[in-house]
Parts: structure tokens; C-alpha cells; sequence
């Protein structure tokens, strides 16, 4: 009877991934909650497993172009973060907007919801990209880059800032698949688009076969071709009635109570990330002073950090589009329980990464760089920062959390007093008046991670989310 039991909850539990895998029309409002968060998790951390695994075989092309290929790397993305920061908050408001709709019911309030959303994100796309293509080797020099690197990088870093569009609808579109609860959707994007990216980086990078050899620029290019690609089908489903969420040509009008609430929102949203995002450039800005060498080690270090945490905030997105929905539907302690679960699962995962990165960075570097002393600045990124990640499990789940449900004010006030004044102040000091330098700010970053995971606890207990309309 007890064999029975176990087997078929291994069933389930393989029928239940497939389907997750495949799309699914559940109603997560209701059933086993469990059931949804997987359901939910499994397609999304799919889909950053695919984003972490095109950071990393990129980073793994890049460093055999030299050390001041990979700064070039790392200073631009530093940048990036800014319109991803934008990205990322416009999208977190867009994927709470939809679900909020979706929980109601209300698939025309959710149409309504996500072409606001894309007509927002091109307007606002427009006035970043445009100044960081014409820009670019200005900006490269205020991060406090050498005139080599600055001769050789600045069309990398022109082509990636330019390509603001770009990266804002993929961010959007995705942000309504995953608030509609089309996860499965949202992975097979990034799926497309991160394989294509993956074909042409070395073909581009090294001119392989018929394709001209471009250097750092060719790595540029191949990414935006795959997001291009990855928008373009996204907009197929999107107007070919393929998800949740149907939209025409027709719906693409200003309809200013929804744009006001969405810029509302997305506003703090924006700030919530820049926060974190501008605490990152300077964080760069500060190794920067210690030479390309530790530039180059930090971003080997965080790109193979990155590539173990992005399947984590997959699972903070599935517990964002449980609070959303079921917020929806007048169900807020059902919200509270999957918050719960999906971090305690997120711990598990973070546990596991954390003593692979403390007890074997060196193995996990070699595979990437074979200069001794990039190695040495990334094994010690790797293994200072590993320290943090029980808070980072908890904490990636508490902030979506928030956001989920609209409620962009909590997180960035816990970012602004997380990252600016904590993070930004101890790396400072430790890095040059303890005389720590690069180590000294690696060491800032758990430690706040800690501080600001504590404060979102503390924050979720209270409930006040739970009252928040959109």
C-alpha cells in the first residue's frame, strides 16, 4: 500500500513536470499548491537555466580574446544594468498587473494591461537607447576604462546599449506570459533566442565558415540577433491567440487609468532595481581601480555566480505570479503559503551551489580562465560571496513577493537602505581604509544581502501587501 503511494506520487510528480514543461491551463488559484508553484517554477527556472547558460559559454568565448575583452564585458553589462533595471521594473509591474487580472478573470483587463505595458516600454526604451549607441565610448571612460579598451570595446558596448528596444520587449512580453501564468511560454523564448546566440558567438567572434571574424563586437551582435528573434516570436503568439493573453493591432491605444497605474508602479518598480543596479556600476567602479585584471576576475567570478542563481529567480517568479493571481481571486493566505514553499525550496537549491562554491572554486574557475591572477580575483568572488546565499534564497522570494503584488514601495526602500547604505559605504571601507581592496569588496556584498534579506522578513510578516489594489 505504502509502494503504491510512493509510486504514484512519483507519477504525478513526472506527469506534472511534463506538463509544465509543455504548458498548462490550471487555474492556480486553486488545487494543490504545491502542485502549482511546480507547475509554475519548473518552465521558468528551464528558462534561466538557458539565460545563465548563454552568460556563461559567452563569458567562455570572450576570455579567450584577453583580459581586456572580458573588462569590456563587465564594464558595459555594469551599464546594461541601468536599462535593465528599467526593464525589469516596468516588466515586474506588468507580470502583477496581469496576474491581478487574470485572478479576476478579466482576460480583456489583462489584453488592456499588457499592450499599456509595451507601449510604455518603447517609448521609455527610445530615450535610453538612442544615447547609449551615440555615447558609447564616453561612457566607457567614465567607468574608468583605459584608451585601449576604450578603442576596442566601444562597438561592443554601442551595439548593446543601442539595443534597448530590443531588451525591453523581451523583458515585457515574457513579464505577460508569466503573469498570465504561461510560463511554459516565457521558456520557450528564451530557448529560441539564447540557442541562436549560442550558434553565432562563435562564429562571429572568430569569423568561423562564412561569417566575418568580429571580435568582442561579434559577441554584441549575436546576442541581439537572438533577442530579436526571441521578440519576433513573441509577438507571433502574442497576436495569434496562442496564450492567455490575446491581443490586436487594435488594442495598441493609450488607455490613460491603466498607464497611470502601470507608470505608478513601474516608477517605484524602476527605482527598486536601479537601486541595486547602480549599487552594482559602483561596486565595478571601485575594482576598476585595481586594474582590468580584477575587473576581469570579478566578471568571470559573477557571470559563473549568475549562471547558478538565475534558475533561483526562476523559482521567485513563480511564487510572484502566485501572489498576483491569487490576490486576484481574494485569496491572500494561499499567496502567504507559496511564498513559503518556493523559498524553502530556493534555500535547498542555494545551499547545494554555496558549498560547491566554497569548497571547489578553483575547479570551477580553471574551465574558464588559466591567468593566475584572474583566477585568483574570481576564485575569491566565487567563494565570498557563496557565504550569502541561504539570504539570497529567501530574499529573491520575499522581494518578487512584493512585487507580485504590486507593491514596489516596500522592496525599494529596503534596496535603498540595503545597497546605498550599506553595501555601497562597507565596500568602500573595507576595499581602501581597511585595506581589504578587491576582497574587501566582494565581502560587502553577502553581508548586505543578509541585512536586506532579514528587513524583507520582516516586512512580509507584517502583511501590508496583502492590501494593496492595482
Amino acid at each position: 500500500m505504502a509502494a503504491s503511494a510512493i509510486t504514484h506520487k512519483r507519477t504525478s510528480f513526472w506527469q506534472s513536470l511534463k506538463e509544465a514543461i509543455n504548458g498548462t491551463h490550471q487555474d492556480f488559484t486553486e488545487g494543490s499548491i504545491s502542485r502549482a508553484v511546480l507547475l509554475l517554477a519548473a518552465p521558468m527556472v528551464l528558462e534561466m537555466l538557458m539565460e545563465s547558460l548563454f552568460a556563461i559559454v559567452n563569458v567562455f568565448w570572450v576570455t579567450r580574446l584577453g583580459s581586456d575583452a572580458v573588462a569590456t564585458v563587465g564594464l558595459t553589462e555594469s551599464m546594461m544594468t541601468l536599462v535593465f533595471s528599467v526593464a525589469m521594473g516596468v516588466a515586474m509591474s506588468t507580470t502583477a498587473m496581469v496576474a491581478r487580472r487574470i485572478g479576476e478573470k478579466d482576460l480583456t483587463g489583462a489584453a488592456v494591461s499588457a499592450t499599456q505595458a509595451i507601449l510604455l516600454g518603447i517609448a521609455v526604451s527610445i530615450l535610453m537607447g538612442v544615447p547609449g549607441f551615440l555615447f558609447a565610448p564616453k561612457l566607457l571612460q567614465l567607468m574608468g576604462a583605459q584608451p585601449g579598451l576604450v578603442s576596442s570595446g566601444q562597438h561592443y558596448t554601442s551595439t548593446l546599449l543601442g539595443s534597448s528596444l530590443v531588451v525591453m520587449l523581451l523583458f515585457l512580453n515574457n513579464a505577460i506570459f508569466r503573469g498570465a501564468g504561461d510560463a511554459a511560454i516565457a521558456m520557450r523564448v528564451l530557448w529560441m533566442s539564447n540557442l541562436i546566440n549560442l550558434v553565432l558567438d562563435p562564429c562571429l567572434i572568430f569569423g568561423l565558415g562564412p561569417f566575418p571574424q568580429l571580435g568582442i563586437t561579434g559577441a554584441a551582435i549575436s546576442t541581439l540577433i537572438g533577442r530579436s528573434f526571441g521578440v519576433a516570436y513573441q509577438f507571433w503568439i502574442l497576436f495569434g491567440g496562442r496564450s492567455r493573453v490575446f491581443v490586436r493591432l487594435s488594442d495598441f491605444r493609450v488607455v490613460p487609468p491603466v498607464m497611470l497605474s502601470l507608470a505608478r508602479v513601474s516608477s517605484t518598480g524602476v527605482m527598486q532595481f536601479a537601486i541595486a543596479h547602480t549599487s552594482w556600476i559602483a561596486l565595478v567602479r571601485m575594482i576598476s581601480d585595481f586594474g582590468s585584471v580584477a575587473v576581469a576576475g570579478y566578471t568571470i567570478g559573477i557571470r559563473i555566480f549568475i549562471f547558478a542563481i538565475l534558475p533561483s529567480w526562476g523559482m521567485s517568479g513563480a511564487a510572484a505570479t502566485m501572489v498576483g493571481q491569487n490576490l486576484g481571486a481574494g485569496k491572500p493566505e494561499r499567496a502567504v503559503k507559496a511564498v513559503y514553499l518556493t523559498a524553502f525550496y530556493n534555500a535547498i537549491v542555494l545551499s547545494v551551489v554555496a558549498l560547491a562554491f566554497i569548497f571547489a572554486p578553483e575547479l570551477i574557475v580553471s574551465l574558464f580562465s588559466s591567468d593566475p591572477e584572474v583566477t585568483r580575483y574570481a576564485v575569491d568572488c566565487l567563494r565570498i560571496i557563496a557565504y550569502g546565499n541561504l539570504a539570497y534564497a529567501f530574499g529573491m522570494v520575499m522581494v518578487q513577493a512584493f512585487n507580485g503584488a504590486g507593491d514596489t514601495v516596500t522592496p525599494t526602500m529596503i534596496n535603498l537602505v540595503g545597497f546605498w547604505l550599506c553595501e555601497i559605504p562597507l565596500a568602500w571601507t573595507l576595499a581602501f581604509h581597511a585595506n581589504l581592496q578587491v576582497r574587501g569588496v566582494f565581502m560587502a556584498i553577502p553581508i548586505a544581502e543578509v541585512f536586506i534579506t532579514a528587513m524583507g522578513l520582516v516586512m512580509f510578516m507584517r502583511g501590508k501587501w496583502k492590501q494593496k489594489r492595482i
